[in-house]
């Protein structure tokens, strides 16, 4: 996919398209990093910390294990 620089008052911008953002997993006002390595430009996302109630609801129930599971005899005193 092409795209032109233009210009936005003293600077410049791309428009990235819908799809290349659905991809990236990015949306409107994300925050990300710019870096330029041999010279590209490379836009990393800057993922926000989520609590602990984010975790879990991102992580859904249909992922989570519904059964205890043996991980084998104890290594030291983690057993009281």
């Amino acid at each position: 996919m092409y795209t032109t620089l233009q210009k936005w008052g003293n600077s410049q911008a791309i428009r990235i398209p819908k799809s290349i953002l659905e991809k990236a997993n990015l949306k409107e006002n994300d925050p990300v990093e710019l870096k330029v390595e041999d010279g590209n430009l490379i836009i990393i996302p800057l993922y926000k910390h989520m609590t602990l109630k984010e975790r879990i609801a991102a992580y859904g129930e249909a992922e989570a294990p519904s059964e205890e599971w043996d991980t084998g005899q104890p290594k030291g005193k983690e057993v009281l």
